[in-house]
């Protein structure tokens, strides 16, 4: 899209609400709380923390402030503050850390219009085999820049079965002629941003609104290979009935989650 001389600051503000799914099938009480101690352990606030760091470097932001926290028992939350530009020394509110975290269990932060922030969700069914692992994450920026720059290394970041995002951009910037832009880039899907390679592996279902700037895209993997599924065996530890179990109750919880609905009867 050509570039236009804008009359003051570009306001338009892109939303990118990135939403991961990782399926595992814990067949003991001990392998679901070993299974979510690992995804504890792998995607803590700190790890966290890196991943927000090296999306606010793709989009060509500064960092401002990060707040950081690991929960008990489990889950992690990371926000980061940022900004288009740098911001000087001299006139930055004291508060802002400018992502030097203090040596603290927790760190404190506040939210301003451009902001990364992150929340995992380890979780496993009260009476079933299945766990889950949830991320959330939000990158909202004003300005040039654009969170969907970011997508493709989000997408790598993480082992995801079913991954649903949403891409938004609000509000309006104005010309030197006063006229109202409501988008300064071309898109009409967010599957326009991610590695050919990448779409290969996954199912996907569109939403476009684009005369209203709003995009929406669903992403299920579409190859089944039983040891991504299990944890602490392989599926020469087990017998054929129950491999076929464990096929049709994953493909089952995918299956909900990637449709949004129950589905009381699935083979």
């Amino acid at each position: 899209m050509e570039k236009i001389k804008l009359y003051g600051f570009n306001n338009l503000t892109k939303t990118l609400s990135f939403n991961i799914y990782d399926v595992c099938y814990t067949r003991t009480v001990e392998e679901r709380k070993a299974y979510i101690e690992y995804i504890d352990d792998q995607y803590n606030s700190e790890r966290l923390t890196r991943i927000l760091n090296d999306v606010t470097k793709i989009i060509g932001a500064n960092v401002l402030n990060i707040a950081k926290q690991d929960y008990d028992p489990q889950g992690a939350s990371v926000t980061i503050m940022i900004a288009e530009e740098m911001v000087d020394q001299s006139v930055l509110d004291p508060s802002c850390n400018q992502g030097l975290v203090p040596c603290k269990e927790s760190v404190v932060g506040h939210l301003d219009k451009s902001h990364l922030t992150v929340h995992t969700y380890p979780e496993s069914h009260p009476d079933q085999n299945i766990s889950t692992f949830r991320v959330d994450i939000d990158v909202s920026t004003c300005g040039k820049i654009s969170p969907i720059k970011a997508l493709d290394y989000l997408i790598q970041s993480f082992d995801s079965d079913v991954i649903i995002m949403d891409y938004r951009v609000r509000g309006f910037t104005r010309d030197l002629e006063g006229n109202k832009h409501y988008i300064d880039h071309a898109i009409s899907s967010i599957q326009d941003y991610i590695n050919e390679d990448t779409l290969k592996k996954y199912n996907l279902i569109d939403v476009n609104l684009d005369h209203s700037n709003i995009f929406h895209t669903k992403m299920m993997l579409n190859q089944f290979i039983l040891d991504n599924y299990i944890f602490n065996v392989t599926e020469s530890d087990l017998a054929e009935e129950e491999k076929a179990k464990i096929k049709i109750d994953i493909n089952k919880e995918i299956a909900e989650i990637f449709y949004g609905m129950n589905i009381p009867h699935m083979k």
